[in-house]
């Protein structure tokens, strides 16, 4: 059973696709710190100096119940979700865009003409007693 699990982690395909989960999971850090520390300040500041991250719908205060300790406010935070799904957009496309490269160049793989097969010894010999006929 070790043998097999051995050989099946060692398949190409499992480790690429390990490889590609942890290169996702840092590629989806960078662009998030991109959006959250690039893009959405300028966009706040054409807002009206808007940090999106702040942006919610407050459905109950803060308070402090009977027993003098704190309640959270309960809120709807729809500026992280703004966030969010610019952070989806900007990952959709770039994943798009290398997609388009690869694919791009497999084409130019395929689309190149293959070289004809080299004639069978049969072939040779025919053309051999053609030529022979020919010069006769």
């Amino acid at each position: 059973m070790l043998k097999e699990f051995k050989a099946f982690i060692m398949k190409g395909n499992v480790l690429d696709l390990a490889v590609a989960v942890i290169i996702a999971g840092a590629f989806g850090a960078v662009v998030s710190s991109f959006v959250a520390d690039v893009i959405m300040p300028p966009i706040g500041l054409l807002l009206g100096g808007v940090d999106f991250r702040d942006l919610m719908f407050v459905l109950k205060e803060a308070s402090v119940n009977e027993a003098g300790e704190a309640v959270p406010a309960v809120a709807i935070r729809y500026g992280a979700f703004l966030q969010t799904i610019i952070d989806f957009l900007i990952i959709a496309f770039a994943i798009f865009m290398i997609l388009k490269g690869y694919n791009a160049t497999k084409k130019k793989e395929v689309a190149a003409p293959a070289a004809p097969p080299a004639p069978s010894n049969e072939e040779v010999l025919l053309a051999e007693i053609r030529d022979l006929l020919r010069n006769k």
